[in-house]
């Protein structure tokens, strides 16, 4: 007999409405079972429109028997504490990214969530995307020989208009920035495909330095997230070895090339990219050479295929997160992505600050 589907809520009503929402009803794991938002009136339209009951007080959801689990998708600033209290609480959790302001905070939630006997998943979902997979899957085969660079752009234009309003994005202490935005993935990607990171330069900007505020005046606010990051890794594979790795992020490239990672072994070289700027999965290529032959297409194996796809790109990578995060549940098992894998993610994120600020290049333990 199967077990009951995960009763799941969810937190913040952009991502998690937009994206969340169809793919934990879509997902056999899943069922949600309430939304949350702190401001009435949008809670009002969402549940409305999802046919689902509502809190705007936290504590309220947080004793909602009906709820055992819950999306975390707000923005960056207050997703730590809500995550604490939810945890506290007794609610296995799955957590947008960056989960929190720095490594520390995570560290805190990995020691409350074992503490707790919780699952926490990290929507990390590149590693849910059939090519990555398929790539990963080529890496394993050993086809490339020994890697010896590691190149990986993700250069977007998102945020390229500089009358885009002012918002959290812009603020470096609400979890604002090119860096928490893509870094968080290309660092976890990073990671998963190679090894982790041992060592990192980085070179931070901000392009557009003051946007309007979104209140009908003329005002402009100042911005101190950066909107560009170009970093430098050491990777260490599985067998020790060193593997130089060069990252440049940027969500201001007008006409920028998408998102590219290039991989070049001693035996052979792979690229998966995407020029597509309007999500962040159709479109995307693998191509593959052996012993100095060209590139070529690399066709699309089966076995990493969604069964099912939407308009929206972003919802099967994260239906297939919640099937594996409402297994976990259920078997009671650690969540791969979870925590431990975000932490990695965001101590690269905080180096890369601290870094920049000192000119210096840091060492990760």
């Amino acid at each position: 007999m199967s077990a009951p589907p995960l009763k799941v809520a969810i937190a913040g009503l952009g991502f998690g409405e937009a994206v969340h929402l169809p793919a934990l009803r879509a997902c056999p794991g899943t069922e949600p079972v309430a939304l949350w938002h702190p401001r009435p009136e949008r809670l009002e339209a969402a549940c409305r429109s999802a046919e689902l009951p509502g809190h705007s007080d936290f504590d309220g959801l947080l004793a909602n028997p009906a709820v055992e689990a819950i999306v975390i998708a707000t923005p960056p600033g207050p997703r730590f504490d809500l995550a604490r209290r939810a945890l506290e609480a007794g609610k296995h959790l799955l957590l947008e990214k960056p989960v929190a302001l720095n490594a520390e905070r995570i560290e805190s939630l990995q020691r409350l969530a074992l503490q707790r006997g919780l699952t926490v998943a990290v929507d990390f979902e590149y590693r849910a995307v059939p090519l990555f997979q398929q790539l990963a899957d080529l890496l394993a085969s050993g086809v490339l020989g020994e890697l010896v660079l590691v190149k990986y752009d993700w250069l977007m234009g998102s945020r390229a208009d500089a009358s885009r309003p002012w918002s959290w994005y812009s603020q470096a202490a609400e979890g604002g920035g090119v860096l928490g935005a893509l870094g968080t993935h290309a660092f976890d990607t990073l990671h998963w495909l190679v090894g982790p990171s041992r060592s990192l330069r980085s070179q931070l900007s901000t392009a557009i330095t003051q946007r309007p505020l979104d209140d009908c005046s003329d005002r402009l606010a100042k911005v101190d997230a950066e909107d560009i990051a170009l970093v430098q890794l050491e990777l260490e594979t599985p067998l020790g070895q060193t593997v130089p790795a060069q990252l440049n992020l940027a969500s201001v490239a007008r006409r920028g090339r998408g998102c590219w990672l290039e991989l070049y072994g001693r035996d052979g070289t792979a690229v998966l990219g995407s020029d597509n700027q309007a999500d962040y999965v159709h479109g995307f290529g693998l191509w593959h050479s052996q012993a100095g032959e060209p590139l070529r297409p690399v066709e699309a194996d089966e076995r990493w295929s969604f069964a099912r796809t939407w308009a929206d790109g972003r919802i099967a990578p994260v239906q297939r997160i919640h099937s594996w995060w409402s297994a976990a549940v259920r078997e009671g098992r650690p969540m791969l992505p979870g925590l431990g894998e975000a932490v990695l993610s965001q101590r690269c994120c905080d180096w890369a600050r601290l870094g920049a600020a000192q000119g210096t290049q840091r060492g990760i333990a």
